[in-house]
């Protein structure tokens, strides 16, 4: 689906990130991982079109991306930010609606199918009863749910989230990331960041590490994620552990550990 090879991206001809190759198909999960300053949001603003490659080659089922208009990226692309504020007070449904832009004439309106699929996005993610309710007035975990929904709306092929749980609680942060992993099982492709390595061992089949040197690691996340690696990138002293209570024998995670 999406096939990245050679790539340098950066800000007017100063790389941030060189040789970047990596390929997303879907129903799978590829969680970027590094520490401030790695690159990982210049690599997404390059994905979504928003900075010119500065060499390579981005595709998307098998054509150059760069090609593509910004209407036709975005039909196949979602996008879901850290966070987002909206100026009105919109209602949830509203928010949903959204998502149908790309899909619609300028100047006309919404037309039922419209309606039905962001009927359809709030039913998938079990959060119909949030429809009316002003966006602004939702909890953290509500609106990233709300964000996804409008993703969702759009029926796009690829979905690229910015540190989705950045923000949530310990709760909010596995159901956000556990029903987006369930929206991947039905042939939707995801990249997402984070900073917490665990994410990638709970829901991630490819795992991408960036350091601040440019180097960058990429494979299977219990290939990539050892303790090595990961004291080499963060600078810090990590344990990463097997949780083997007879139930959840193959689940794999990772602590910081005192100096």
């Amino acid at each position: 689906m999406l096939e990245v090879s050679g790539l340098v991206c950066g800000y007017s001809r100063q790389p941030v990130l060189k040789n970047i190759s990596f390929t997303v198909e879907g129903s799978k999960v590829l969680c970027l991982l590094g520490p401030n300053g790695s690159g990982k949001t210049t690599l997404f603003k390059t994905l979504l079109g928003l900075l010119p490659p500065l060499q390579g080659e981005v595709r998307f089922a098998g054509e150059d991306l760069s090609r593509w208009s910004q209407r036709r990226r975005a039909r196949a692309i979602a996008y879901i930010p850290q966070s987002s504020t909206l100026p009105f007070a919109f209602s949830v449904q509203e928010v949903v609606l959204m998502g149908r832009t790309a899909h619609i004439d300028t100047f006309a309106t919404p037309s039922p199918h419209d309606r039905e699929l962001a009927q359809t996005a709030l039913e998938r993610l079990n959060i119909v009863h949030l429809r009316q309710k002003v966006f602004t007035e939702l909890s953290g975990g509500e609106r990233q749910m709300v964000l996804v929904a409008r993703a969702l709306a759009q029926e796009p092929r690829l979905l690229v989230m910015d540190e989705p749980t950045s923000s949530l609680d310990f709760s909010n942060q596995y159901l956000v990331l556990e029903r987006v992993c369930r929206l991947a099982e039905q042939g939707m492709a995801v990249i997402m960041s984070s900073h917490h390595p665990s994410h990638a061992f709970l829901h991630a089949n490819q795992v991408m590490l960036l350091g601040r040197d440019g180097r960058m690691d990429h494979g299977t996340p219990d290939s990539i994620l050892t303790e090595d690696n990961l004291r080499r990138v963060y600078g810090i002293n990590v344990k990463v552990a097997n949780l083997s209570d007879g139930e959840h024998s193959r689940l794999r995670f990772c602590i910081p550990l005192p100096d």
